[in-house]
Parts: C-alpha cells; sequence; structure tokens
C-alpha cells in the first residue's frame, strides 16, 4: 500500500531565521550578532553550584514535574521581593519549564481552543504565530506604532472582541527593546476589564531595563494579575540560554491548566541545573546588577557605532536594538543582512522576520549581549560600510 501523504500544519513556516542567520554566519566566520545569546559565561557561582549537584548522589533522576520545591520557594520570594507584591504560592502558581518558550507554548496549548482569536502586538517574536495557529487560534495581529514600538491602545480596543481568548504582551520587547509603561499596563488592565480574555505576558528580558526606568510586571496590577501567565527566563537573566530553563507564574487554576500541558510535553526540567538555580537565587547580586551591566554594553555599542552610516534607534530594555541603513542601501531587509553577512562579516536579524506579513521597514536588529572586544571588533566592520 502506498505510504500516507502528510499534509504540513505549517506550510509556509521555513526554518527559524535565527538559524538561517547563525548558520550564515558559521559559514562565513562572521561576528554573530544576529541571534540573542551571549558569548561569555554564567557567572562563577552558577556553574560552580552546577558543578557541585552533578556529582551529588540523587540529583540524577527526574525532578517533580512543577519544578524542584526549593527553586520554587526561592522564584517566590525572589518575585515578592524584586515587585514588591504578596509572594505566590510556590506549590500551586509556580512551575518550572524548559525554557520561556515551554512555558509559552504550554499556555497557549492549554488556553487557546479552534476559532479562539489570540490578540499580538507586532514585531513579534516569530514563534507566537506558528504557536497560536498550531493549537487552531488565530492571530489578530495588531502593529506597534514606529519607531518608538508603542501600543496604540485604540487599534487594541477596536480589535478586542467576544471571540478574544488571549491577549500577548512581551516586554522589554523583543525585537525593539520598548519597555511598557506604567500607564501602558493601567490602560491595558482597564481594556480587559470587562472581557473574558486571558493574558499571556512574556517577561523574559525583565531584569534588563535602562536609564532609571522600571520593569512593570503584570503581576503588579491586580486586575492583570488574576488572568495572566507571567514568563521569566533563567536562561536570559544569568547568561545561559543553552541551560533552557524558565518558568511561568500564574494563579492557581490557570496553573493547574498550564501543568496539565507541562506534564506531557517535558514532564520535568534539569534536576541539577534546577539546584544550581535554587542555590544562587538566594543572592540577588546578579539580576540586581543586569541594568548597569547591559546599558554599558549598549552604550558601548552606541557609542562604537557614531561613525557608522547606521541609525540606532533608542533601546530602552533587553539587549537588542534596532538600526536603520537608508544611508547606506536600499535593498530588502533580508537581502541586506544576508550580504553585511558575507561582505562585512557581522550578522544581524531581518526585522521583518517579526512581522507575519513580512513587514519591511528597512530595519535590522543587533544582539548587543557580547563581550566588549567582540563588539569593538564588528564595530570596526561596521563602519566601513
Amino acid at each position: 500500500m502506498p505510504l500516507p501523504l502528510l499534509t504540513s500544519k505549517l506550510p509556509d513556516v521555513g526554518t527559524s531565521i535565527f538559524s538561517v542567520m547563525s548558520q550564515l554566519a558559521a559559514e562565513c566566520g562572521a561576528i554573530n550578532l544576529a541571534q540573542g545569546f551571549p558569548d561569555y559565561d554564567p557567572p562563577q557561582a552558577l556553574t560552580e553550584a552546577l558543578a557541585r549537584h552533578a556529582r551529588t548522589s540523587g540529583h540524577h533522576q527526574y525532578a517533580p514535574m512543577p519544578g524542584l520545591p526549593r527553586l520554587r520557594e526561592a522564584i517566590s520570594r525572589k518575585t515578592a521581593a524584586v515587585y514588591g507584591v504578596a509572594a505566590p504560592n510556590p506549590d500551586t502558581e509556580i512551575t518550572v519549564t524548559s525554557g520561556a518558550t515551554e512555558a509559552l507554548y504550554a499556555v497557549l496549548a492549554a488556553v487557546v481552543r479552534p476559532g479562539d482569536e489570540v490578540l499580538v502586538l507586532e514585531p513579534a517574536y516569530d514563534l507566537y504565530g506558528p504557536a497560536i495557529r498550531l493549537q487552531g487560534g488565530i492571530p489578530v495581529y495588531v502593529p506597534l506604532r514606529v519607531p518608538e514600538f508603542t501600543p496604540d491602545w485604540d487599534q487594541v480596543k477596536a480589535v478586542l472582541s467576544p471571540r478574544t481568548r488571549l491577549v500577548m504582551i512581551n516586554t522589554p520587547h523583543n525585537p525593539s527593546g520598548a519597555v511598557l509603561t506604567a500607564q501602558d499596563m493601567a490602560t491595558l488592565a482597564e481594556l480587559l476589564a470587562g472581557s473574558s480574555a486571558f493574558l499571556l505576558s512574556d517577561e523574559v528580558y525583565e531584569h534588563m531595563v535602562f536609564d532609571g526606568q522600571q520593569h512593570h510586571s503584570a503581576l503588579q496590577f491586580a486586575a492583570l494579575a488574576e488572568r495572566s501567565f507571567v514568563l521569566s527566563s533563567f536562561g536570559k537573566t544569568y547568561h545561559a540560554t543553552g541551560w533552557k530553563v524558565g518558568y511561568c507564574i500564574a494563579p492557581a487554576a490557570l496553573t493547574a491548566e498550564v501543568r496539565r500541558v507541562h506534564q506531557f510535553l517535558t514532564f520535568a526540567v534539569s534536576t541539577p541545573a534546577q539546584h544550581a538555580l535554587a542555590d544562587v537565587l538566594a543572592d540577588p547580586e546578579q539580576y540586581q546588577t543586569l541594568p548597569d551591566f547591559y546599558q554599558q554594553k549598549r552604550d558601548l555599542f552606541a557609542g562604537l557605532l557614531q561613525n557608522s552610516r547606521f541609525d540606532l534607534l533608542p533601546s530602552p530594555g533587553s539587549y537588542f536594538a534596532l538600526a536603520r541603513y537608508h544611508r547606506i542601501s536600499q535593498e530588502g531587509d533580508l537581502a541586506f543582512a544576508q550580504r553585511l553577512t558575507r561582505e562585512c562579516g557581522v550578522a544581524v536579524i531581518p526585522v521583518s522576520a517579526f512581522y507575519h506579513d513580512g513587514l519591511d521597514q528597512g530595519l535590522i536588529r543587533f544582539c548587543f549581549a557580547k563581550r566588549a572586544e567582540t563588539l569593538t571588533l564588528a564595530a570596526e566592520r561596521l563602519c566601513q560600510v
């Protein structure tokens, strides 16, 4: 009998732009400012803790499905201290996941039903749309206002409907680095007050906010917190993206639904890594110093590009910066990014990859989570373009 024909659930989706540009960077020997990962190691205290727990008998088997109790307790204490809120219940409101990516997918799988609408502010991380569609959901895209990448709340209000099952926000924002204000969060709370929609708040860059600004978490707004899934990432906070450990905080009833999916998606996260993270969370210095750490890198990179023909946009948060290149070329952003990688030896991400329809506004994204010498060498090459 002939083999069955497999019809793709995502026929229009190819390999992620991050994989594509990182592969091109490797082929060309280019400096990779494309994919969002540091080129330096995690804090020594964390790697030493991992080594210690890797040598500990009993730390090599499955962790409990929701995460190690001691790690969830540490997350609870840290959340209360950082955001000035009541400590989330570690038993019923915190789930440790295989990175924030798994948390996001688990939330969508738990919440979104076929035909449900999910409101997405874009540009948006390229995972959002496909993950929604895999649940049978319908992404409804609302563009952020360029070049500040601020929400148009009137437009958001216009598309909210009884069909809206979930609203997704990301602050600090990837790719733009924009940060939602307290007023933004309050406005969103007002808009959702009369709806039955849930909120997914992607806050993985929560500790990377600059120039004296503050990160405003959905957890700090009672009207949002009661309907929110808030995602965080140890990979971002501790320069350890390859560890793939994140977590989701949500009210108990919502957490129960996330765990229904999580238990069949990954079940549990690396046990030694969870023990190591629980150890270092007791010392807040690492995440308290991140704003200054990354602001210095942002400012160094911006200063080095002052004499280039790239026009950097403001980046108040995250470890990304966008730039216009109209003084160099009128090419589409993908073609320009590929040529920059091959001819200049610096890989970047075309911002059109963050739009569902490939909207090209002549913008590229740099990742400045790199050592000073990496940023310096990259800037030297970019200034010659």
